[in-house]
């Protein structure tokens, strides 16, 4: 049983280093010893299988995606509370309360701005959690919840049954992270952290839920058939003994006294982790609350203070525009220094030009100014009475500030777009697009790296990573020459992939890898795309007149065009090694379904592209054809309900012969 053995103690020590860290806010080794203790533990589970437990650490890496969520009727709800907005609200709740209770004493607590959860515990172990949903009813989001580190999977000394109410929430350090990553590979932004916290625990796939770095912070026993206690605040601090991650939660006697930390907190709210919406005000005696009783929508013995947003007056200073990395220009008002929500502000955004524009915002003007979401300045308004004399409407630049290329609006929103393909303020995403496996799928050129070789000054923009040597890249952090001899390898075999590659690294707009395996198939060549027109490209199938117009005005590019030269140079392959496409199937639309027996589904829909036919991920109305294989699922079902014709691998495979 040595093995087994070995396995408790890495155990132990890991779940000792997560309470450091994700609940005490006291790590005391570094990731990277804590990253090799995991590796250890993970590789005896391998040898060991029949040892690995539900509770283990290796567990929270994320399962296998499930197809949906199943509902779970809560057998305590999770009520709502009602809010107050005012001192005059909270005393008439004082007073309702001490019309019923004789001697009162409040519990109050944070609001922290998350997603209401439910987590379930039998004999300690961790075995289910659940959103709020409407509060009676929620989604089962327990793989999800398995990887939040602060959320113990096993407790020592809990009762047979445990069910806590908490909080999941996205810490501001994680959620800038995550915007970043967001940001750095062409997605959409989050517009706050309890929105991304909340998509996160939702996500079919546990794995994405784990990369997010969700906290959870616990503030209620729903159901415990463990010890009985008289108050609150005696149980919240049970839960602490048990581990969990508790809310503060400070008691007071007397209204003025929560008042005053009410006030405190909504000049302090900064120094917090986690967003924080209001405060949180409730009854500490348990019984009490018994007595008071609730409505059908609120306790009468809680209520929750929301903070109203802070508004100033400032003045504009300045207007200046940064370049994202997607290459959106967002404008920023530079404003004279004003105290706002706890921190000294100075700079406000202006979103687009429709927002300037609208709100006639101009150098010089006195606006006042608000924390969106508590976290972001933005203008409310303009004094107009305080307008000095000779100020000008307010444009953004015609061309991008950073590198001198034409701006453009997106055709779907308010935004403008740097259109310049050598960009240094998108170079990050431009070169980690270009890397990424739709694109040249250069393995072992990830984010990581790209950032290091921006840094180090080796690259600026595409062309350039085929001239890196290996000793330049064994020089960077975490390389070394192995990964540097593997990485130059990677980028000579990518010189050899098929144009259609290559057009989707370009990253033209609306030109993704299926558009980009048309062009190819189409044009056989990249010199013929460059000298096709608008009307020679919107007669290709699936490119129509905006993305034409897109593609030419890249490649009319004086940036584009230095980069394909510098790529003609480095030896970079502009062919098409695939068929031009036929019509045979032109206008036909299909899905792939299930283990196909001799073909994988990227083969198939490989032979239906190359014969005009479009491949789609969902069943409609519009789908001509379903090919099944073994395992197919809800796909097929659907199609089945539709009266879509069914095809196996081999009458499809009669299908193209027939239209050959």
């Amino acid at each position: 049983m040595e093995a087994l053995e070995r396995i408790n103690a890495l155990r132990e020590q890991l779940n000792r280093w997560n309470e450091e860290y994700y609940v005490q806010d006291s790590p005391t080794v570094s990731d990277y010893e804590y990253d090799r203790t995991l590796r250890a533990l993970e590789e005896l589970e391998a040898e060991h299988p029949e040892l690995i437990t539900p509770d283990s650490p290796t567990q929270r890496v994320g399962g296998e995606p499930v197809s949906a969520f199943a509902e779970v009727t809560h057998e305590v709800p999770l009520l709502s509370l009602q809010d107050v907005f005012a001192p005059e609200e909270l005393s008439a709740f004082d007073q309702r309360v001490r019309e019923s209770v004789e001697e009162v004493r409040y519990v109050a607590e944070p609001k922290v701005d998350g997603l209401s959860v439910a987590l379930e515990y039998v004999d300690g172990l961790f075995v289910r959690g659940a959103t709020r949903g409407n509060g009676a009813v929620g989604e089962d989001v327990t793989e999800n919840l398995r990887t939040v580190r602060s959320i113990p999977l096993r407790l020592e000394g809990a009762p047979h049954r445990l069910i806590v109410r908490g909080e999941c929430y996205l810490s501001r350090k994680n959620f800038e992270r995550l915007n970043e990553e967001q940001e750095r590979e062409g997605k959409s932004l989050f517009a706050n952290p309890r929105n991304a916290a909340a998509g996160s625990l939702r996500q079919l796939d546990p794995k994405i839920a784990a990369k997010r770095r969700l906290d959870c912070i616990i503030f209620n026993i729903q159901l415990s058939d463990g010890p009985a206690f008289d108050t609150d605040s005696a149980a919240l601090d049970w839960l602490e003994s048990l581990k969990f991650r508790v809310i503060p939660h400070p008691v007071f006697e007397h209204l003025e006294e929560v008042q005053a930390w009410i006030a405190a907190l909504g000049e302090d709210r900064e120094r917090y982790p986690f967003d924080i919406d209001g405060a949180v005000v409730k009854l500490d005696e348990l019984e009490e609350r018994a007595v008071l009783g609730a409505t059908s929508k609120f306790p009468r013995w809680a209520v929750a203070w929301k903070y109203p947003p802070e508004q100033k007056p400032t003045v504009v200073e300045d207007i200046v525009v940064q370049v994202g990395r997607t290459g959106v220009l967002t404008p920023k008002a530079v404003v004279a220094p004003v105290r706002l929500a706890g921190t000294t502000v100075t700079n406000a955004t202006l979103h687009n030009q429709d927002f300037i524009t609208e709100k006639d915002i101009r150098i010089g003007d006195t606006v006042v100014v608000q924390k969106a979401g508590e976290i972001i300045p933005q203008v409310v308004s303009v004094d107009l009475s305080r307008r000095p004399e000779g100020t000008q409407p307010y444009h953004l630049p015609a061309v991008c500030p950073v590198c001198g290329a034409p701006v453009e609006r997106d055709e779907d929103g308010a935004a403008l777009r740097c259109t310049g393909a050598e960009c240094p303020a998108q170079l990050v995403r431009h070169l980690t697009h270009f890397a990424s496996r739709e694109a040249m799928d250069i393995e072992g050129l990830g984010p990581a790296v790209v950032e290091a070789l921006i840094k180090a000054e080796l690259v600026k923009n595409p062309a350039d990573l085929y001239r890196l040597t290996e000793d330049q890249v064994a020089d960077l952090d975490r390389m070394g020459k192995k990964s540097a001899k593997n990485l130059l390898k990677a980028l000579e075999k990518s010189k050899k992939n098929d144009l259609s590659k290559l057009l989707c690294a370009f990253g033209i707009r609306q030109v993704g890898a299926r558009a980009a395996q048309t062009l190819a198939r189409q044009f056989g060549s990249l010199d013929a795309l460059m000298a096709a027109t608008e009307e020679e490209l919107t007669a290709v199938e699936d490119i129509g007149g905006i993305t034409a117009g897109f593609i030419v005005k890249w490649f009319e590019s004086p940036q584009s065009q230095d980069l394909i030269r510098r790529l003609r140079e480095a030896g970079v392959n502009f062919q098409s090694t695939e068929e031009k496409a036929g019509d045979a199937l032109k206008g036909q639309t299909f899905v792939l379904t299930g283990t196909l027996p001799t073909m994988k589904r990227s083969e198939a829909k490989k032979l239906i592209e190359a014969a005009g036919g479009k491949v789609a991920g969902s069943v409609s109305k519009k789908t001509s054809y379903v090919v099944a294989g073994e395992e197919a699922g809800s796909k097929l079902t659907k199609a089945q309900e539709l009266g879509v014709i069914i095809l196996t691998e081999n009458e499809l495979l009669d299908l193209l012969k027939s239209n050959n």
